[in-house]
């Protein structure tokens, strides 16, 4: 009996002791789960993607490193041209539908993304050093906000969209020798504000950050622009848009050894400005249609190919039969089927007739 009640006790304390440890267990799973969380939120706010992100938008690669051509151009995006007018509407966000700046804004804000600081030298420099803290950016170019609890809340009526008319953009044009393929891919955006000084004078740029396009690019999928004035059904991601090079702007500055931009190569000459644009363009162009070897060529070469050299022979012999249509051609033809040997003969025979 004694031994019996010994085992009941026993079992009892271990019921007890089980029921005790559950919730201590549960609480340090919880607690597991919520640093896994804080660690996944400042990996997104550092620039990184997490793991979810990765499975959800799997292409967003960046250019290989081993390219064996590849040349950086700088374009400057103008919202007024009708290509680009998509990144410019809504002025103020519609919904969910808001132009690429307030989105961007958005992002930055809220620590999705990384910005990084523009050196008044123009050169990005997209690493940790360079990075910019949002609320330096809304000191700097005085945007309203209020801050609570550590974080900064901006009203959209306060973003500076309508203000943001053009885009610096770095694209990188590259031969990727791995696929054999030509590819032209963003590699960053900086937004600039237009602002007019109180004197009514032309109107001031302020280039405000670099965006990674990289970085940028997973949340573009998820936000569409309209592409078309009069199909308000016809829409497309921003990063399409982008990936697509649907944008169009004029060329201000490619890599060189010299780090001259194309206004210091002119030295204020208008006239050599744009001569330069058009050098650069038409250089890039040669090099994509003669890539993979001249095209007047190549087609010359496919089309003789694909010809069927039966059906050759018989055009060809249907042409060599074929009927004179002119009185000059049956003429021309009459003579030419005249038969030889008589001639012939009839010389041969004035010849016998000399010699005899």
């Amino acid at each position: 009996m004694m031994k019996r009640s010994f085992l009941i006790f026993a079992f009892l304390n271990i019921l007890i002791a089980t029921a005790v440890a559950q919730p201590k267990q549960r609480r340090s799973q919880q607690k597991a789960e919520t640093q896994q969380k804080q660690q996944k939120q400042q990996t997104t706010a550092q620039g990184g993607m997490t793991e979810r992100m990765r499975i959800m938008y799997p292409t967003a690669v960046d250019m290989p490193e081993d390219v064996v051509w590849r040349r950086d151009i700088y374009r400057e995006i103008d919202l007024s041209e009708e290509e680009n007018a998509g990144l410019y509407d809504p002025v103020e966000p519609i919904g969910k539908q808001m132009n690429l700046f307030t989105y961007v804004f958005k992002l930055a804000l809220n620590g999705y993304i990384p910005v990084y600081e523009y050196r008044l030298d123009g050169n990005e420099v997209l690493e940790a050093s360079a990075k910019v803290e949002m609320k330096t950016i809304l000191d700097n170019y005085h945007i309203f906000y209020e801050e609570a609890d550590g974080k900064l809340k901006v009203d959209n009526s306060d973003i500076p969209s309508a203000e943001v008319r053009m885009y610096y953009l770095k694209e990188s044009a590259y031969y990727d020798q791995a696929n054999t393929t030509f590819h032209i891919k963003p590699q960053a955006f900086c937004p600039v504000m237009l602002r007019e000084d109180d004197f009514g004078g032309d109107a001031s740029k302020y280039p405000l950050f670099w965006v990674k396009y990289s970085d940028v690019e997973p949340f573009l999928s998820r936000q569409t622009i309209k592409t078309s004035d009069i199909n308000d059904a016809a829409l497309m991601t921003l990063d399409d848009y982008f990936t697509l090079n649907k944008y169009k702007g004029k060329i201000y500055k490619t890599a060189n050894r010299l780090g001259k931009t194309l206004a210091q190569i002119a030295n204020g000459d208008t006239a050599k400005y744009s001569a330069e644009q058009r050098r650069i363009e038409a250089e890039l162009e040669a090099f994509r249609n003669n890539i993979f070897g001249d095209k007047q060529k190549r087609d010359s070469l496919d089309s003789i190919a694909s010809i069927d050299p039966k059906k050759a022979a018989k055009t060809e012999k249907k042409q060599r039969t074929s009927t004179p249509k002119t009185k000059t051609e049956k003429a021309s033809r009459s003579k030419s089927s005249k038969p030889k040997s008589s001639s012939s003969s009839s010389g041969a025979m004035s010849v016998r007739r000399q010699r005899h």
